[in-house]
């Protein structure tokens, strides 16, 4: 289905939780929070009702996130559902790795082989510090155990800010050619009271223009599924990155996604605060065709862009984990 821009919609990124077990400084800061009551997150059955009816209307690709996805009690029983479903093409995950050693086989064997690890330094010291949470080993132990396991690809997601981890910046460029591992660098973004300040921003311009410095960046195509980020092949290796630059360089043309958050409320945009509730009406116990015409009301009514052009106010009110990574 198409947008009332003509952007076709494939691609529906579901937040089954918003608790996580980190507190990074640009998500969710450490302080007291105000997370979405247990009664209100949606139940596995009633998001898999909703994938169900996404399917008739043209998604084919799923992203679990959160939160942390990893956190939820039955999630690997949740996937191993989820990936059965007929007509996904692709079902992936966003994690912070935290708990992906015990678990990757697990998730490996429900069907999942594509995932995205939040990784926002190599510094021990310094992972601490942006995540509130001594967990680098662990994280770095999930990485290793997800590769052994033959999951590919790995995308390797860090925020870049400046003068907290923008010097690191050539080390990931390194990790990428010395491992399997795409490396995706991802402009700070301003939501909700997560302290993003000019100061602290990195443009992917920047950041490309540091690396090929070094190296020559080869554009590589996306397929059609893919998300927003500009791909790279490093020089004749087969070292990956990405480059995702939502403030510096507006993908909003080519925008193909929706967010389902936990409390079941489908989003056209990170940014905008535009929402349609999908739960009260399924527990209400209104039928599928009431459900497909909110979910094609949400696509037609998709924003034109986020509104932060020329790095302008903040366009979401609620947090990042309260969204979906």
């Amino acid at each position: 289905m198409t947008d009332s821009y003509c952007r076709v919609i494939n691609y529906l990124r579901l937040s089954v939780t918003d608790r996580c077990n980190l507190r990074c400084i640009y998500c969710m800061p450490d302080r007291a929070l105000d997370f979405i009551p247990h009664s209100e997150v949606l139940t596995y059955e009633e998001i898999l009702r909703i994938v169900r009816l996404c399917i008739q209307l043209g998604i084919r690709k799923v992203r679990l996130t959160g939160g942390e996805p990893l956190v939820r009690k039955g999630f690997i029983g949740f996937i191993n559902r989820l990936c059965r479903i007929e007509g996904l093409k692709e079902v992936s995950l966003t994690t912070n790795g935290v708990l992906l050693r015990g678990l990757a086989a697990y998730i490996r064997e429900c069907g999942i082989s594509r995932i995205n690890v939040s990784l926002d330094s190599l510094r021990p010291e310094r992972f601490f510090y942006i995540t509130g949470r001594d967990y680098f080993a662990r994280v770095w132990e999930g990485l290793e155990e997800a590769e052994g396991l033959g999951f590919s690809p790995i995308k390797i997601n860090v925020v870049v800010m400046k003068g907290i981890n923008d010097d690191e910046v050539l080390d990931f460029v390194n990790l990428a050619l010395n491992t399997s591992y795409c490396v995706r660098f991802i402009e700070f973004m301003p939501l909700g009271q997560n302290g993003w300040t000019p100061e602290r921003f990195v443009s992917i311009d920047e950041i490309y223009q540091l690396i090929q410095s070094k190296w020559d960046l080869i554009p590589i195509k996306s397929g059609p599924y893919d998300g927003p980020a500009l791909r790279f092949r490093i020089g004749g290796t087969q070292g990956e990155i990405g480059l995702i630059g939502a403030l510096s360089n507006p993908f909003c043309p080519r925008c193909n996604r929706l967010r389902l958050t936990s409390e079941g409320h489908l989003r056209g945009c990170l940014f905008s605060d535009q929402e349609v509730d999908l739960k009260t009406p399924l527990r209400q116990g209104k039928g599928d065709d009431y459900i497909l015409r909110l979910i094609e009301f949400a696509i037609r009514n998709k924003p034109k862009d986020h509104g932060l052009l020329g790095y302008g106010p903040q366009g979401s009110l609620r947090e990042m984990y309260s969204i979906g990574g």
